[in-house]
C-alpha cells in the first residue's frame, strides 16, 4: 500500500512570540521544521506534502527540497490547510502531522502506518498522569476517571479515501476543527488510538524551544564506533599499504597481514559500532590463512559481518600519524580507496594525516599509527 504523509507548517506560530513562523525558528542547530522532515525521510514513506503560508512558501520550499517533498499552500485555519494537501494526496494511506512536533521517531511513524492497515484509523495518544477536569465558567463541572483521558498528539493516520470523504463533508458544518480524527469521527467512525510517546511534545510558546527539549536523536538508529592500529616499520619491501594504496618508502610495516594500518581501524571501528569483537578475533595472526592479507579483502569480509547485524557504514573519519613516508600527495588516492571499499560516496570519507613532531615511537619514525571512526546506520 502507498502511504502519503501531510506536514502541516503554514501557521503564524504567533503564541511563540518570534515574529514569523516558529517552525522557521532554529532548534539544535536548524530551522525546527527541518528536523521533522527529516524524521519522514524514510523508506516507509513514499510520499510527503507541506503545506505552508504564502508569506513561508521561498523559504519552507528551499527546506523541502533536498528531501524531495511538494509544497502547497495552505489556508487561514489548519482545517483548510490539510483539505488542499488531501487533494494533493495518491497514497492508499494518509499521516497527518504537525510540523511543530520534531521529535516524533521512526517508530511512532511505522506504529501509525500499522495501526491504520489494521483498523482503518490511527490516533497517536498518551495516557495522561494528572487528574483531568472540564471546566464551565470557572468552575469545575466533570472530572472524568483518568484512566479513560488520553492526551492526543500526532501523527494521525487514515484510509486516504475515508478522511477525504469526512474533509468534504465537514466542509459545510461550520465547526472549527484543530484535529483531524474529530473530522473522522463526525463523519466516517470512532478512531483508534495507539500509544505515542511523552517525548513527542509539541513546540508551542518561546519557552518550549529554550527549555530542556526531549532526548532528540538526528539520526536515529545510528551508532559510532572508534578503532586505532599501529605497526612498526621494518618490513623488507619498499612500500607501505595505506588505506588500500601502495606507497614508496625505505621500509614496510611489520604485520601478519599486509600491514594496513589504516583499514585495520576502520575494520575495529566498525565492529565496536555493531557490537562486535576486534579484528583479531575474526582475522588472527596464529592463522596462516591471513598471512600478508589484503585488507581490503578483510573488510569486505567485517562490512558483511555489519551487515549481517543490521548495520552499513555512513560515513568514515581517518587521522594518520606518520613521520614517513609523506602522506600529503595521497590522501585523495586513500579516501577514493577507502569509499569504494566501503561502498560510499568519496564526500563521505575524510583522511587526515599529521606527524608527531619528533615525540615517541611515531615521531622517532620508527612505526606509524591510525585512528578512525565511523558511524554505522541500521539497515
Amino acid at each position: 500500500m502507498k502511504v502519503s504523509a501531510i506536514i502541516c507548517a503554514a501557521g503564524t506560530g504567533e503564541r511563540a512570540g518570534f515574529g514569523k513562523n516558529k517552525l522557521l525558528t532554529p532548534l539544535s542547530g536548524a530551522p525546527a521544521l527541518y528536523h521533522t522532515l527529516k524524521q519522514f525521510h524514510i523508506p516507509e514513506i513514499d510520499e510527503v506534502i507541506v503545506t505552508s503560508s504564502a508569506a513561508d512558501y521561498r523559504e519552507i520550499k528551499a527546506l523541502c527540497a533536498p528531501f524531495g517533498f511538494d509544497v502547497v499552500l495552505g489556508g487561514k485555519t489548519r482545517y483548510l490547510g490539510v483539505r488542499k494537501a488531501l487533494l494533493k494526496v495518491t497514497g492508499d494511506i494518509v499521516l497527518i502531522h504537525d510540523g511543530a512536533r520534531p521529535f516524533v521517531t521512526k517508530k511512532i511513524i511505522t506504529d501509525c502506518i500499522e495501526t491504520v492497515k489494521t483498523y482503518g484509523s490511527a490516533v497517536c495518544a498518551t495516557p495522561v498522569t494528572d487528574t483531568m477536569a472540564t471546566v464551565y465558567y470557572g468552575v469545575i463541572t466533570d472530572v472524568p476517571k483518568r484512566e479513560t483521558v488520553y492526551a492526543v498528539q500526532t501523527p494521525q493516520g487514515f484510509r486516504s479515501d475515508d478522511i477525504k470523504k469526512a474533509y468534504e463533508l465537514a466542509t459545510e458544518d461550520g465547526i472549527a476543527y484543530t484535529d483531524d480524527s474529530a473530522v473522522y469521527a463526525n463523519y466516517i467512525g470512532l478512531p483508534h488510538i495507539f500509544e505515542g510517546s511523552r517525548f513527542n511534545t509539541k513546540l508551542t510558546y518561546r519557552e518550549d524551544f529554550m527549555k530542556d527539549l526531549p532526548a532528540y536523536n538526528p539520526v536515529e538508529g545510528c551508532r559510532t564506533g572508534i578503532g586505532a592500529d599501529t605497526h612498526a616499520f621494518g618490513g623488507p619491501v619498499k612500500f607501505v599499504t595505506l588505506g588500500g594504496v601502495k606507497i614508496d618508502c625505505d621500509s614496510s610495516l611489520v604485520a601478519h597481514s599486509d600491514g594496513d594500518v589504516v583499514l585495520h581501524a576502520v575494520m575495529d571501528a566498525m565492529l565496536s559500532a555493531c557490537g562486535l569483537k576486534d579484528i583479531g578475533h575474526y582475522f588472527p595472526d596464529t592463522d596462516r590463512k591471513y598471512k600478508g592479507a589484503d585488507s581490503g579483502k578483510l573488510l569486505e569480509k567485517v562490512t558483511e559481518l555489519a551487515r549481517e547485524t543490521g548495520f552499513a557504514p555512513v560515513n568514515v573519519s581517518v587521522a594518520v600519524q606518520a613521520e614517513k613516508p609523506r602522506l600529503a600527495p595521497y590522501i585523495d588516492d586513500i579516501t577514493a580507496s577507502i569509499a569504494k571499499l566501503c561502498h560510499l560516496e568519496t564526500d563521505c570519507v575524510a583522511v587526515s594525516a599529521g606527524t608527531s613532531e619528533k615525540l615517541g615511537f611515531v615521531g622517532e619514525g620508527l612505526g606509524i599509527v591510525a585512528y578512525a571512526s565511523v558511524l554505522m546506520k541500521k539497515i
